[in-house]
């Protein structure tokens, strides 16, 4: 794999350096010594999909509050979206700011978030589907956002969302640093 780290610490795009023969191609998609080479945690705790039907879907921006913060390798499957982390890391050098990197099946790239890292994704295409491996179980207790559009964070989508949950469009803005607690009815 391929490790080229983004504009925030501890964000990483992969991309994947398939072998190829007659019979097609075939590639690593997780190496937890390789990851650990470069620095990166994964001690994968769980694995979760999403699919979204329509182009201009929006999840996010979801992370868990402490202790229960995740590490994620984020893949798409089928399709493209543009997909967003949020630094939320008290302390950071790059404090709410956030970096967004486009990946798509086409192109096989992955996405590592480190944790304390709010993340989303806005899809680009109809029928995207992505894989999560995630380092931290899925704790309801723990589930925090931030708004997509909150002003203190000013994430430039390729365009306005179409399909949003109501949880997802109603977090309210960051206040002080503070991160919205969403309840217990939260997944990616």
């Amino acid at each position: 794999m391929i490790f080229a780290e983004l504009a925030l610490p501890g964000v990483f795009e992969l991309t994947q350096e398939p072998v190829q023969d007659a019979r097609g191609w075939f590639a690593r998609t997780y190496d937890r010594d390789e990851l650990a080479e470069h620095g990166l945690d994964l001690d994968v705790a769980q694995a979760s999909v999403s699919f979204n039907a329509r182009r201009g879907t929006l999840r996010g921006m979801h992370l868990q509050r402490p202790p229960h913060e995740e590490a994620k390798l984020v893949r798409c499957l089928a399709g493209a979206v543009f997909d967003v982390a949020v630094d939320l890391r008290p302390g950071s050098r790059t404090h709410l700011s956030w970096v967004g990197v486009e990946l798509s099946a086409e192109r096989r790239n992955v996405v590592f978030l480190s944790r304390g890292l709010a993340h989303g994704f806005l899809t680009l295409v109809d029928a995207c589907e992505l894989e999560y491996l995630i380092s931290t179980p899925y704790d309801a207790r723990a589930v925090a956002g931030v708004r997509w559009d909150d002003p203190a964070v000013g994430i430039e989508w390729p365009f306005a969302p179409e399909v949003l949950s109501e949880r997802d469009a109603c977090f309210p803005d960051l206040d002080r640093g503070r991160v919205a607690a969403e309840g217990p009815a939260g997944l990616e």
